[in-house]
């Protein structure tokens, strides 16, 4: 990038405490606070999943951001924002939220097993109602970090849909792969719920087989930079992000371990 990058937004599927520890929401929970410790101004974003407390965490809704809705398939969707703080880490949360989507107990299972018929769906509201969100607090991030498969379809809307927009206009994308790839499908149709503004069903032509593997493909397609966050990623992908020419920065589990990552994601996103 020909200048230093001053704000960096993370869209992550969630982060500790409001979700168990796991890869994703460890990284998403230290990793922000270590950037601002590093004097850049952040944002983050993760959706509200049902059991979430809201008491507990104290999370309120946002007024003046909430409202929106969101069409997919034809049917309105309500945008709900709410935020709560991280007092420790002195870091805001950002929430995005509808009833139909967000309010169930679970993340994208049901108690059974049974991955989530409107996963699709869920996934093309998160990226939209994160993107709409930040042009209303009119905060325009200079990296976009996305984590965690519910949120791999930021990069084609930002690079299609949003590509116009003056907020998003100098942002770039930094995706970091992890080994949570669903192993099923989801339902046919995929790319056609997703086409929005600028995005066509054509620009997502790796979902006519709607599987993780090529949704981790299309948001490859449209990032500027990959990160490899887990030992197991498919060669598939790795394969791809050389094909594009990508800055790749590996997997270092020695990194991940003592926190030392937190300083080459950060001179990663200013190389990129």
């Amino acid at each position: 990038m020909a200048e230093n990058v001053n704000r960096v937004l993370f869209v992550s599927s969630g982060m500790c405490p409001y979700l168990p520890e796991s890869p994703v929401a460890t990284v998403a929970r230290f990793l922000p606070q270590g950037i601002q410790e590093r004097k850049k101004e952040i944002r983050s974003f993760m959706p509200r999943y049902g059991f979430i407390n809201e008491r507990k965490n104290q999370l309120h809704e946002v007024i003046r951001l909430s409202g929106m809705n969101i069409i997919i398939s034809d049917v309105d969707h309500p945008l709900v924002i709410k935020v709560a703080s991280i007092s420790s880490a002195r870091i805001q949360v950002y929430f995005i939220d509808n009833e139909d989507y967000f309010r169930r107990k679970q993340t994208f299972c049901s108690e059974d097993g049974k991955f989530f018929e409107d996963n699709d769906e869920r996934a093309i509201f998160f990226a939209r109602g994160v993107l709409e969100t930040v042009k209303k607090l009119r905060w325009a991030p200079d990296v976009i970090h996305c984590q965690g498969w519910i949120s791999h379809l930021v990069p084609a809307y930002l690079k299609k849909a949003y590509k116009d927009d003056p907020i998003f206009s100098s942002s770039k994308i930094v995706l970091s792969l992890y080994d949570d790839l669903p192993e099923v499908q989801f339902r046919p149709g995929f790319a056609a719920k997703a086409a929005f503004g600028g995005l066509g069903a054509e620009d997502l032509k790796f979902l006519d087989k709607p599987d993780g593997i090529n949704l981790a493909k299309t948001a490859i397609q449209y990032a500027d930079g990959v990160i490899i966050s887990s030992a197991d990623i498919p060669a598939v992908l790795q394969k791809y992000c050389k094909t594009l020419n990508l800055p790749v920065l590996p997997y270092d589990a020695a990194m991940m371990e003592n926190g030392t990552y937190i300083d080459a994601y950060n001179a990663f996103y200013d190389k990129i």
